[in-house]
């Protein structure tokens, strides 16, 4: 079934200045959008269109948008403490090897075979 009748139906084109006026009549406390769209022959979605265009100012109980600066984090670097740990240690012979200062695992390693061997 062809729902068409043959006419075109062309979009209305509404002066900024209307606009605006329907807006701030819409803005008004207790003003109803519904009741002002009828007003200015106008469809109610349209209203709200116009609302968030021409600068709708949110209430004060509503979210808005804050601007937000992102900076890096400053580098935290802690003081280097001078080495002073002393590590002690006592193997069932009778041996103690005492360790100051950095050591690499493996020379220490080395070093405990040896004596555990004795």
């Amino acid at each position: 079934m062809d729902t068409n009748l043959g006419v075109r139906r062309q979009n209305r084109s509404w002066p900024e200045a209307l606009k605006r006026q329907v807006v701030a009549a819409s803005l008004v406390p207790g003003a109803s959008v519904s009741m002002v769209a009828r007003q200015f022959d106008v469809n109610t979605n349209q209203v709200f269109t116009w609302r968030k265009r021409y600068g709708e100012e949110p209430s004060a109980g509503s979210p808005h948008l804050v601007p937000l600066i992102v900076t890096p984090d400053e580098s935290i670097t802690a003081p280097v403490a001078p080495t002073t740990d002393l590590i002690e240690i006592e193997l069932p012979r009778g041996y103690r090897v005492r360790i100051s200062g950095t050591i690499k695992a493996a020379a220490l390693r080395v070093v405990l075979d040896a004596l555990e061997r004795r």
